[in-house]
């Protein structure tokens, strides 16, 4: 089974270099992207795939349900390098429908180390929505706590200290928060994009509970 995905890579390796000859020549010199995907791990959001997106033109972090965690020292130097080193002009926080993350955080069931990780989402929900018990989430509601979480993830990066040095070194970098739908393919804009220092935020999305 794992030599399957050998065989796969050299039928894929074929075809590029049948397309472009220099394809493997053009793309090993190629580091220069915009954009700073931070999504979930789930294997069905790849983010240069969904994108439409060549490798090379977005530098990508990914993590169970999308979460900021102010110690995430892995999360925090793929930040500072894509901002200070890359200079990426475009953060993408984005969630998806449906993400098992969201709904683990939420039900009475214990998962281990996982719980302290999803702890953000939690305290989404407390914020956004009204009070509800354990596995009283309809989907719908489930998929607005996502759309809740990503915008909460946002305004957390937004007040890292590598995003305020940057804004007030006139960096225009921008912090965008959107969503995924595994039903339909489609991205969407929550519109909470941040643009600069805490105060300029773009925030059309209001979630209800």
């Amino acid at each position: 089974m794992i030599e399957d995905l050998f065989a796969r890579n050299r039928v894929w390796a074929t075809e590029r270099k049948a397309e472009k000859p220099d394809y493997f020549e053009r793309l090993s010199k190629l580091q220069q992207p915009d954009y700073l995907w931070i999504g979930c791990s789930d294997s069905r959001v790849p983010a240069n795939v969904i994108t439409g997106l060549e490798p090379g033109e977005v530098f990508v972090h990914r993590n169970v349900a999308n979460l900021i965690h102010p110690a995430d020292l892995n999360m925090l130097s793929v930040v500072e390098y894509a901002v200070h080193q890359l200079g990426v002009r475009h953060i993408i926080v984005c969630g998806h429908y449906g993400c098992g993350g969201i709904r683990a955080a939420v039900n009475e069931e214990r998962y281990g180390l996982i719980d302290h990780w999803l702890q953000p989402v939690r305290e989404a929900a407390e914020q956004a929505f009204e009070c509800r018990g354990c596995n009283a989430w309809t989907d719908s509601e489930l998929d607005r706590l996502c759309e809740a979480s990503v915008a909460a993830q946002v305004k957390r990066l937004a007040r890292t200290p590598t995003l305020q040095a940057a804004w007030q070194a006139g960096n225009n970098v921008a912090i965008h928060g959107w969503v995924y739908g595994l039903k339909d393919g489609l991205l969407a804009d929550l519109g909470c994009t941040v643009t600069g220092l805490l105060g300029n935020v773009t925030d059309k999305s209001t979630p209800n509970g």
